[in-house]
């Protein structure tokens, strides 16, 4: 029966059924089914390698006898430090197939971030990409870490010493089947999400196996061009990152499909990589696309074989959509999510009408509704603005280890996202701002205290501040506003350096202004919208 007040199932495509089945199967599970079904088809392509699916499940499943023989086992912390590659694969199927946790690591992350999140989520094993471990090597005595796993891209680094071990000797010694261990999909968790918070402190979101499964099933759904065991996948995005992860892991694995992997994304390298594996799939951000368009030459590389494009973490301007779907002939649709809903819980239709500035409506199984500012308790009709809460299958367990931020977040099984939006008399959803003060810079999510802590301990420094300017290519980009100490002096050079040291090079500010003074409100709040506000202004 279809509820009259969910009135984005009108706007529904005649194809995207809006309750879907979720079956009690584990991502690792997809994958024997998929290498059951397509044994020979490729998996993986990555670097000029490619693995079938037969081969990939055989090598997740010696991963998975070798991290057991380390004392892996339900319910640990597996901690992963690398960029895309096949072994971010392997590590990632062979943890969840264990019953245990992955822990989510940027591998972009400077020490004091690496530290945090190992002692927070008390990870005993981490795997990482062997240029990391000096990384790891200096903060592993103050974290849980037993267990350091490198492997090599090309040539082994050199920094390597006795107390961690390499993958490439490991794998071989194990057998190529292992059984999944027994997992309650709904209550055990699989993934330890980490994203940033107004506290400026980073909040692991618990997503469990039903949450991978439902949001990988949903999305999959969407994508209604895709077929099972046709597809192929350009994973540009990160996998550490929650939308790589279902956007491009978990969806090309349920669907049997090809992942061509890139550990980081490069205009010419994805052009390449076009023209010589025919992706029809290209999630994304609009970064991406963006510099697709640009490409002088761009339908030289034979562009025509993507057929869907879901793009998400910032907003999508219509003529970059206009401009790319006239390239390639295939559909762009801009959509929405946040980790804590692991990730995806709007979209645009694919091949109905996709609204401008609009995140879209509610994937199957999905709800919304629009909650006032001032109380949370009263619901908005549309056309009103107020908070975004989203409730389904995908909306995370809670936040590891912090009850509070998860009750204010997570109420009667509603997701407080913390982005003001409106509905309009059709369902679709628009963001009109962002309740949290977030910076979001080429797809990444960038929290201004962050940065602010790092400048504090600055000792020249006696105030900051640091906002989200306009940015053409990133979309954003960091500016930080700096009142410097009485008689202190300093260079806008000197303050970015510090910042290189201490932060992510995605989160390090492009633009340092000092000023003698900062907005304050009465309370002596520092009024950063005012500061946006003389930033549009300029732009």
């Amino acid at each position: 029966m279809v509820d009259l007040n969910k009135l984005w199932l009108k706007s529904y495509s005649p194809n995207v059924r809006p309750h879907l089945h979720y079956p009690d199967l584990t991502i690792p599970q997809y994958l024997e089914k998929s290498a059951k079904d397509f044994p020979k088809r490729s998996a993986v392509v990555f670097a000029g390698t490619r693995y079938s699916y037969q081969s990939l499940a055989g090598m997740v499943n010696q991963c998975a006898g070798a991290l057991a023989a380390m004392g892996v086992k339900k319910g640990d912390r597996v901690a992963l430090m690398t960029p895309n590659c096949p072994q971010y694969i392997l590590g990632y199927l062979a943890t969840l197939k264990l019953g245990a946790i992955v822990v989510q690591v940027n591998p972009m992350y400077v020490e004091r971030e690496l530290e945090y999140i190992l002692k927070d989520s008390g990870a005993q094993t981490i795997i990482a990409y062997d240029v990391l471990y000096p990384r790891i090597k200096n903060v592993r005595k103050r974290t849980a870490l037993e267990n350091v796993i490198v492997f090599s891209l090309g040539k082994p680094a050199g920094a390597i010493d006795e107390n961690a071990i390499q993958a490439e000797l490991l794998l071989p010694k194990y057998p190529p089947q292992f059984q999944q261990v027994p997992v309650n999909m709904n209550e055990d968790v699989a993934v330890f999400q980490y994203t940033g918070g107004t506290t400026g402190v980073s909040k692991g979101a618990m997503l469990t196996n039903l949450n991978l499964t439902a949001n990988t099933l949903q999305v999959a759904e969407w994508l209604e061009t895709m077929e099972y065991g046709k597809d192929k996948v350009l994973c540009a995005l990160p996998f550490f990152h929650s939308y790589g992860m279902t956007g491009c892991l978990n969806l090309s694995i349920m669907n049997a499909a090809t992942m061509i992997i890139m550990a980081q994304f490069g205009i010419k390298e994805c052009l390449e990589l076009i023209k010589n594996e025919k992706p029809t799939i290209f999630p994304g951000v609009p970064t991406m696309y963006i510099a697709v368009n640009n490409h002088p030459n761009a339908q030289e590389y034979g562009i025509k074989t993507i057929k869907s494009c879901m793009s998400g973490s910032a907003p999508l301007p219509m003529e970059v959509v206009e401009i790319f779907e006239k390239l390639t002939g295939g559909h762009l649709v801009e959509g929405y999510g946040l980790s804590e809903a692991s990730p995806v819980t709007h979209c645009n239709p694919l091949l109905d009408r996709h609204k401008v500035g609009s995140i879209g409506i509610p994937l199957p199984d999905t709800d919304c509704k629009i909650m006032d500012l001032e109380t949370g308790e009263r619901e908005l009709p549309p056309g009103e603005a107020g908070e975004l809460c989203v409730r389904g299958p995908q909306v995370m367990k809670g936040y590891w280890n912090m009850p509070e931020e998860t009750a204010n977040t997570l109420k009667d099984g509603w997701l407080y996202t913390g982005d003001i939006a409106r509905l309009d008399d059709e369902g679709y959803c628009y963001i009109v701002d962002r309740k949290k003060d977030i910076i979001i810079a080429g797809g990444y999510n960038i929290y201004p205290r962050e940065i602010e802590e790092v400048l504090f301990e600055h000792p020249k420094i006696m105030e900051a501040v640091a906002i989200g300017v306009p940015d053409p290519y990133r979309g954003e980009t960091v500016k930080t506003f700096v009142v410097l100490k009485e008689g202190q002096l300093a260079t806008e050079r000197e303050i970015i350096q510090y910042c290189r040291a201490n932060l992510a090079r995605y989160k390090v500010p492009k633009y340092v202004e000092f000023r003698p003074a900062l907005p304050q409100n009465i309370v002596g709040k520092v009024l950063r919208r005012i500061l946006r506000e003389e930033e549009i202004q300029n732009y």
